[in-house]
């Protein structure tokens, strides 16, 4: 009996994979809790799911195990502030006006005007809380409470922009009139300044402090919608651990403090457990950029990557990634593709059903590549490799990096500081070069000549990114840049 037409393909469709939306999900699961781990310079092969042996992390492997890695996340810029505004806003940190790092004394910050991830989840009444970090601006206007963040605790921005920075004290000691660079480091609790004057001691309770207000916050929570962004001011210099890690992991103190990480990410995992919200809670952890090179053996690894954090190389800009959502992702896969931090705000949006912005946005709606849909690939046609003062210094697409004319840092070969004082870095300068980045992920071996069409297509993305966000090498305005925050500082 000869099988109908029809029926071979109706039964064809049904074999074919559904390459599903974020809200095609959520209508067959309910719509997640949301756990946002972000690492300060936390190196790609910092953790043992992407490599690492410098120490174990147990937690994070049993993450893996339970999650998706994703091997070619990237961060928008690889510097604090930047690389926080595009995960925070979906936004390539040129587009929400964010260069680099911002300091004490900063009048800047994260515009009224930008939409985050906190306001996306306020729109379906989730309880939203940031602990940690924040480095998006330090005076009233800009703090997470007035960006869509019920509650907030943490240190304003980086932990070593105070006066007991080993460097700071370094130079003290050899310079008799030397300028203090920094004011006193303060402690915040929504908008109040609860500690004026954080001290070494205080710096060593900070992971802990951070964990414990996080679970608090995950089981005072448990029965309503959540998010909980939790952006760590370690494994950023200068390093602090508590008493349960010091010494522990026999690798000096930087892998301590990897391992305290470690434990914080496992005290989340299993308080969400404890709750019986596994199945609908969307943990994912990241890092802000890649290590810190120059501080050495305070600094971790980028593996197989080329330079580290200060630069557009991948060691840079790749960051290990893992999303974890029991019964919706896909346990103990892996992600190839194409994507980064500004993916993550617009992604949330759909698993909730909120509405984005009517503004643009650069991230896009990952859910494909996060459940593992067969043939799903990077939304992303190029994405650009901005750093500093508003300088485009690459494009790369699924397979290839161009990078543009630039001067960047570098060791040289050189091993890192010691004992939490860095060297210093040359400055070398590259050319226009191009890289294929499936087979030769170091960055190592230019091929531009081999492929005159590809370079001429990624010359012409760059052309349409400096159109939209400008570019200080080719003193190009950006039409599509929307301005930063900026109020009169009275402190």
């Amino acid at each position: 009996m000869k099988t109908p037409l029809l029926s071979i393909v109706i039964v064809a469709l049904l074999l074919i994979p559904s390459i599903g939306t974020s809200r095609e999900v959520v209508s067959r699961n309910e719509a997640p809790n949301v756990v946002v781990i972000f690492v300060d310079d936390l190196g790609y092969a910092d953790i043992g799911p992407f490599g690492g042996q410098l120490v174990s992390t147990p937690n994070l492997d049993r993450m893996a195990r339970e999650g998706r890695r994703f091997t070619n996340f990237h961060v928008s810029s690889a510097v604090c502030s930047a690389s926080r505004a595009a995960l925070i806003t979906g936004c390539y940190h040129e587009r929400v006006g964010f260069h680099g790092a911002l300091g004490p004394s900063a009048t800047t910050g994260l515009s009224s005007s930008e939409v985050t991830l906190g306001e996306i989840c306020k729109q379906k009444g989730y309880a939203t809380t940031c602990i940690g970090k924040w480095h998006l601006g330090h005076l009233p206007p800009f703090l997470p409470t007035q960006h869509g963040f019920d509650s907030y605790f943490g240190l304003p921005y980086s932990n070593d922009m105070w006066p007991n920075h080993p460097d700071v004290v370094a130079q003290r000691k050899q310079k008799p009139n030397y300028q203090e660079p920094y004011p006193p480091l303060p402690l915040i609790e929504n908008t109040e300044t609860i500690d004026a004057e954080v001290t070494g001691e205080d710096q060593t309770q900070l992971t802990t402090r951070y964990t414990e207000r996080a679970v608090q916050f995950i089981r005072t929570n448990k029965d309503r919608p959540f998010l909980v962004y939790l952006p760590h001011s370690m494994v950023h210099v200068p390093l602090y651990v508590s008493d349960k890690f010091k010494g522990k992991s026999g690798k000096g103190l930087f892998g301590d403090v990897v391992m305290e990480v470690d434990w914080s990410v496992g005290q989340i995992l299993d308080a969400i457990k404890e709750c019986g919200i596994d199945d609908r809670t969307l943990v994912i952890f990241t890092s802000d950029n890649g290590p810190w090179l120059s501080y050495g053996e305070h600094a971790g690894s980028a593996g197989p990557f080329r330079e580290g954090k200060g630069t557009a190389w991948d060691g840079g800009t790749r960051v290990p990634t893992i999303m974890r959502w029991p019964s919706v992702i896909p346990a103990g896969t892996t992600c190839d593709e194409l994507v980064g931090t500004v993916d993550i705000m617009p992604t949330v949006a759909g698993l909730i059903h909120a509405e984005l912005p009517s503004h643009t946005i650069d991230g896009r709606d990952i859910a494909p590549l996060m459940l593992g849909i067969e043939g799903s690939i990077s939304p992303h046609e190029t994405m650009p490799c901005y750093y500093a003062n508003d300088e485009l210094q690459g494009v790369r697409d699924r397979r290839w990096k161009l990078i543009l004319p630039h001067t960047y840092r570098t060791l040289a070969g050189r091993s890192g500081g010691k004992d939490g004082v860095p060297v210093s870095y040359e400055s070398k300068k590259i050319g226009l070069s191009l890289y294929d980045m499936q087979n030769d992920p170091g960055e190592t071996s230019d091929v531009a000549d081999q492929n005159p069409d590809v370079v001429a297509r990624l010359q012409a993305a760059a052309e349409m990114w400096r159109a939209d966000l400008g570019d200080s090498l080719t003193k190009r305005k950006g039409a599509g840049v929307r301005p930063h925050g900026t109020v009169e500082n009275k402190q």
